[in-house]
């Protein structure tokens, strides 16, 4: 979940140049300098933070006016807009008086880039890399004060930022879908494990229109989903559940999701989703009834994982849910001995047409 908010953040952010994910450049084209500019991309932070291109497009196109605007220092922010001139965002116009270009528009277009925001609680986890590479563990609370998930829960406007972050405000309205190995004719109810404010689930059943849902995630989270679920039209089969992905979930569903929420947790608390998947997932016994020998067996869920697990030959990747909360993606092979652990076989494994990587677990017999 973390790691694809700080996708979508950079989605959003100002204009850079870019090289396909699937191409690496020689080593002589490397460019090292560039690489390590800290400076560009914190005096864009800081731009946007102080709303500088809405202060200019306002009319306060001189450096002391616009100072008094944002309520900072003339000469720092002087410096700071003449380094982003200089990289091609705003122009000066004539010595201390400034204007915006389109990439200065674009970045005022830009979310998540706030540094009282979500936006800054990311940026600013980047510092903490040093102390999760020489110990494994998040140093998140050293910075905020709390771990993050306690940080969102006493922070309500930033935990709504990353809501938003995560769901259509931060990726456009979804049309998700999910390719299943037996298909959705037989799925009837499916439960959406830390399923955010509900986009993903909604668009599901807006395509499976005789699939009923249930939203699970914390009763902060889903008391913002009411907006999502009825704009998707879905509202008469979608409930929610406000509680903890640890404590026991709906039973008896036919499918159980889990996107971009293992990739936030360390074995341990992998493991104890995992299990609640695998207790919710079990067949459900049928009540007794004398005349009824050969009724048909109860059938168990399946739980599908995306996001948290790659394919054994995936290079590597850091992503910013481990510097937040201590997450990793396992590889097949890795989360395979968790399954086991939890109760769930494997049934499936493979990246699907979108190149999404989805494993199917059910429970074990």
């Amino acid at each position: 979940m973390v790691e694809e908010a700080q996708d979508s953040a950079h989605e959003d952010s100002a204009p850079r140049d870019s090289v396909p994910e699937d191409s690496a450049p020689a080593d002589d084209t490397v460019d090292l300098g560039r690489m390590l500019d800290l400076a560009t991309p914190w005096c864009l932070h800081v731009a946007a933070t102080l709303r500088i291109p809405e202060h200019i497009s306002a009319g306060r196109t001189g450096i002391a006016e616009l100072a008094a605007a944002a309520d900072c220092d003339r000469d720092a922010l002087h410096a700071v807009l003449g380094h982003l001139v200089s990289k091609g965002v705003f122009a000066e116009e004539s010595p201390g008086r400034f204007a915006c270009n389109r990439a200065a528009e674009r970045l005022s277009e830009a979310s998540f880039l706030d540094l009282d925001g979500i936006g800054g609680r990311m940026a600013h986890t980047w510092g903490t890399l040093l102390d999760y590479v020489r110990t494994g563990q998040p140093a998140y609370r050293q910075v905020f004060g709390r771990p993050f998930w306690e940080d969102l829960a006493a922070h309500p406007q930033i935990a709504a930022e990353f809501d938003a972050l995560m769901g259509p405000a931060g990726h456009g309205i979804p049309d998700f879908d999910i390719e299943l190995c037996d298909g959705w004719d037989h799925v009837r109810t499916v439960v959406d494990v830390g399923g955010g404010t509900g986009a993903m689930l909604a668009s599901l059943l807006r395509r499976h229109p005789r699939t009923k849902g249930i939203l699970v995630d914390l009763p902060g989270t889903v008391a913002r989903a009411g907006e999502v679920i009825e704009s998707f039209g879905v509202s008469s089969r979608m409930t929610v559940k406000g509680q903890s992905f640890f404590d026991p979930l709906p039973a008896g569903a036919d499918l159980y999701l889990l996107k971009s929420v293992l990739n936030d947790w360390a074995d341990e608390p992998t493991l104890a989703i995992l299990r609640r998947c695998a207790e919710a997932a079990q067949p459900q016994a049928a009540q007794p009834q004398a005349a009824q020998p050969q009724a048909a067996q109860p059938k168990e869920g399946t739980i599908a994982i995306l996001g948290g697990v790659s394919a054994d030959e995936t290079p590597r990747s850091l992503g910013i849910d481990m510097l937040v909360a201590g997450g990793k993606t396992s590889t097949l092979t890795q989360f395979t001995q968790l399954a086991r652990q939890a109760g769930l076989e494997i049934v499936a494994a493979r990246t699907q047409s979108s190149g999404r990587f989805v494993v199917e677990c059910r429970p074990a017999p």
